[in-house]
């Protein structure tokens, strides 16, 4: 059922994709802010009363009409289920600024490019050249369809369903609402939201970068896993983009990442002159990447999609 739930989604989603900017998210947005504002008093204890108020409004009711459509049969739970799903899987949410940033650096339309992406991430892309524009872009995608497709699908094979959707969405959604604001970051209400959002994201993380590796140049992407993962900030980032970058052949990250003792500089001609240097493998973030980053996340989206089918198959004779 959950197979078929989100093949429906995928197949609504290329007719009728769900923005991101709709009324469902704006008000989830506005409650967390409601219950940030009531509930931030200075220590991480209301942070965790916060969390878990949002998610018993959110998560509680959508496990309840789950079981409570049950008793109407599997269709009438399949139909809960798509609703869900459809609500959660954000398959196109954010492809169109993928996808117009790719056609506007093909054809040469840098400002532009650097307009879309600034829009995209809500960072500075002023002054940036194509190089930098292609590596934002593609660890942006990987990222976001982690976040918004396989993370999603993992919890869905989980015994509460629809609800472990909703439940892994908002996890991710407070960690970054409750810390990144500039009137959050210096705070301590966030810091539970982005530890439960870690323990949620840990499994999904490494699943997601096993598929990267599956489907891609699995020996890079082993090697950048397991050798440079540790070296980003936030360990779920570094595993997903060092094992991604490792799977297409690109070196994702900046320069502190993957080559901690360099400067922030061209690392054109440094296996040669820095051997003892332990440097990411790959070639330098092009327009060629932004083509390879939509192959990796098909290849990846069929290889969990079978993965669903398998897991589907073993109920059935079970």
């Amino acid at each position: 059922m959950t197979l078929f739930s989100i093949l429906c989604v995928l197949l609504i989603e290329q007719f009728r994709p769900l923005r991101a900017d709709n009324s469902l998210y704006g008000w989830v947005s506005m409650f967390a802010e409601r219950v940030e504002q009531s509930f931030n008093a200075g220590r991480p204890e209301h942070g965790r009363l916060g969390w878990l108020v949002m998610m018993s409004t959110l998560v509680v009711p959508t496990l309840l009409i789950y079981w409570l459509a049950a008793l109407g049969g599997p269709i009438t739970q399949m139909a809960w289920t798509i609703v869900v799903v459809y609500l959660t899987l954000g398959f196109r949410h954010y492809s169109h600024y993928f996808s117009a940033i790719q056609v506007a650096l093909n054809e040469g339309e840098i400002a532009e490019a650097r307009r879309l992406l600034t829009e995209w991430t809500h960072v500075d892309a002023a002054g940036l050249e194509v190089q930098e524009i292609s590596r934002l872009a593609v660890e942006n995608a990987l990222v976001t369809t982690h976040r918004n497709v396989f993370g999603v699908f993992f919890w869905l094979l989980m015994p509460i369903g629809p609800a472990g959707a909703v439940l892994y969405r908002v996890a991710e959604f407070l960690a970054r609402a409750w810390n990144q604001p500039e009137h959050l970051k210096q705070e301590s209400f966030g810091a539970f939201a982005a530890k439960a959002f870690y323990y949620i994201d840990w499994v999904p993380a490494r699943l997601t970068a096993a598929a990267f590796a599956i489907v891609g140049n699995f020996e890079d992407a082993v090697y950048a896993w397991r050798n440079f993962a540790r070296r980003w900030n936030d360990e779920t980032l570094g595993i997903i983009l060092s094992a991604g970058g490792g799977a297409m052949g690109v070196r994702l990250g900046t320069p502190a990442e993957y080559a901690p003792d360099m400067p922030a500089v061209s690392l054109v001609g440094l296996e040669s002159a820095n051997a003892d240097i332990e440097i990411l493998p790959g070639e330098e973030p092009s327009i060629r990447s932004l083509q390879s980053t939509v192959g990796l996340i098909w290849r990846a989206l069929l290889l969990w999609i079978l993965l669903l089918l398998m897991v589907t198959v073993a109920n059935w004779v079970g």
